[in-house]
């Protein structure tokens, strides 16, 4: 098996992670994959930001996994930069197999690089196996998050 490159995501990568990100029970109620449209625009705004990562991890010239982490400059905890964590997603064929344990460490070793003092993310309440994966790598589930559909 082909050793595991995590880098930054292309447009040619977006239709592989369209499908990771429609392939579970609460992103196919939401993620349109025959639609490229809004992914491609979504996808150009990222770029364009230089606080945004998108990554994909790949094997054997496949994508077999995602994460978006976004940098957040503020003024509480004495001026402090965070990050924030989303979107992470990996394929059915590469769960348990220690890619997301991977994906999480490189989200926390670059918001180091970028000099955040604290790392976020959040977690649909549904997703109970991830609130355990969370909690193994040292997050403490410490706020309750709330959402507004615009």
């Amino acid at each position: 098996m082909e050793e595991l490159t995590i880098r930054p995501a292309t447009e040619e990568d977006l239709s592989a992670i369209v499908a990771l990100l429609a392939d579970d029970p609460l992103g196919a109620t939401r993620e349109s994959p025959d639609d490229p449209t809004p992914y491609i625009a979504a996808f150009k705004r990222l770029v364009d930001d230089p606080h945004q990562h998108l990554v994909v991890a790949v094997r054997d010239g496949r994508v077999v996994g995602t994460l978006q982490l976004t940098i957040v400059p503020g003024l509480s905890r004495k001026g402090a930069t965070r990050s924030i964590i989303e979107g992470v997603r990996v394929h059915a064929d590469e769960r348990g197999g220690g890619l997301g344990t991977r994906f999480i460490h490189w989200a926390i070793d670059q918001s180091r690089r970028e000099n955040c003092q604290l790392v976020q993310l959040t977690s649909d309440v549904s997703r109970t196996d991830a609130h355990r994966f969370y909690e193994r790598l040292g997050f403490t589930a410490s706020h309750i998050g709330f959402k507004l559909s615009l």
